[in-house]
């Protein structure tokens, strides 16, 4: 069993777009579901599909390569906060990410959300990753 099931999830999804996969499966929770929401509304994977056919369930994700390269999209996804080191940031202090062009994960009070949407909503939390 493995201790961290937010970076096994960013695990997979890194290791199947750098070796070219076109789809993902990884065993579902609450938190990977949202995850998988914010990727897919910011254009970072083409689409998604929650399947309920085991006890746990699973998320198939389909990975975005650009047409014309055949590069992925991701270009690179990171764990900032881990079980054994949080990492917390208020709502002034949210990190820019490759100065706006990436984002931040982050896991607040009102839920999960990009860093953008929680500094809209005046809102910290705990930093969960980072993709570009």
């Amino acid at each position: 069993m493995y201790t961290d099931p937010i970076a096994d999830y960013l695990t997979r999804v890194r290791n199947a777009s750098r070796a070219g996969h076109r789809v993902v499966e990884i065993p579902a929770s609450k938190l990977k579901k949202e995850i998988t929401k914010i990727l897919f509304d910011q254009g970072y994977i083409l689409s998604y599909k929650f399947e309920d056919s085991t006890v746990q369930g699973s998320i198939k994700i389909a990975l975005k390569y650009d047409k014309m390269t055949k590069d992925p999209v991701i270009k690179k996804i990171q764990r900032i906060s881990t079980p054994g080191l949080r990492q917390y940031a208020g709502a002034n202090e949210l990190p820019r990410v490759l100065n706006g062009l990436g984002i931040a994960i982050v896991s607040t009070s009102h839920g999960v959300m990009t860093g953008k949407q929680a500094q809209r909503e005046n809102v910290g939390g705990e930093v969960l990753c980072y993709v570009y």
